[in-house]
């Protein structure tokens, strides 16, 4: 079994303070939901844990299997068994699919003689055209066909922790099912911890969470079991906290698309 354990974290951009002591803990076989209004940090907190220039860790740590993650540049946080699932998928013109993924196995000293067979197999199994895996990655895709390479990818490398930047975002309700069944039934297979970020709880229908946690202004204000969504459904985020607190105030600091930019 393998644990994510994020403890007392704080973090800054652009000299502003955004994450104000985050502690959460996902292992193996579980699907956390972080869900927060806009502002709140949760962009932020993906991109900490992934390790995006520009952003400052100024107290806490996050732990993958009692590794230090923050000490790891970016590509060995992936190694080591951590898979961000972006927000807004890169196109890289030039750069097939298939190469990217072989390469990426290969980093992690997995084989990749059956990597067509396994290709095809998940390209299958979320209506995903076979035809954009022998493509450059992400070029001229629709946003939920990047979103669906995104689920392919996630499932092929089968990563320890993965993390779900609003993986609903520009998704219809076919796109939707598709790529979050993929993703519960990693979860369920028992291998896979899953920390999803989302806005809304229509994600949460069809990857059912073990945890939702409320993220507002860099804290979490209430964790609680799969009803937290029903509440906020009903009720919106002022059933947790003053509408006070509800401002926006998380710099924008550009999608996870540029993830490795400076």
């Amino acid at each position: 079994m393998s644990t994510l354990e994020i403890e007392n974290l704080h973090a800054s951009v652009a000299g502003t303070e955004i994450l104000r002591g985050v502690d959460l803990t996902v292992s193996s076989g579980e699907v956390h939901a972080v869900m927060g209004p806009n502002g709140a940090g949760k962009s932020t907190l993906s991109a900490v844990i992934m390790g995006r220039p520009g952003y400052e860790v100024t107290d806490g740590s996050v732990t993958l299997d009692g590794v230090d993650v923050l000490a790891l540049p970016a590509w060995q946080r992936a190694t080591a068994g951590l898979h961000l699932v972006m927000q807004y998928p890169t196109e890289v013109p030039g750069v097939m699919l298939d190469d990217v993924l072989a390469e990426a196995l290969t980093s992690r000293g997995r084989g990749t003689g059956d990597l067509a067979e396994v290709l095809d197999a998940e390209a299958d199994r979320i209506n995903f055209e076979r035809r954009f895996l022998h493509r450059p990655l992400n070029v001229d895709l629709s946003g939920g066909e990047k979103k669906r390479n995104e689920t392919l990818q996630l499932a092929v490398l089968h990563p320890k922790i993965a993390i779900l930047d609003e993986l609903d975002s520009g998704l219809d309700i076919d796109a939707l099912r598709d790529c979050s069944r993929r993703v519960e039934d990693l979860s369920n297979e028992g291998d896979v911890g899953v920390l999803a970020i989302t806005h809304y709880s229509r994600l949460l229908k069809e990857l059912e969470p073990d945890h939702v946690h409320i993220l507002v202004k860099g804290r979490i204000v209430t964790s609680g079991g799969p009803e937290l969504a029903q509440v906020l459904e009903s009720d919106g985020y002022a059933a947790f906290v003053p509408a006070e607190d509800l401002a926006a105030d998380e710099p924008a600091t550009g999608g996870l698309d540029d993830l490795f930019a400076s």
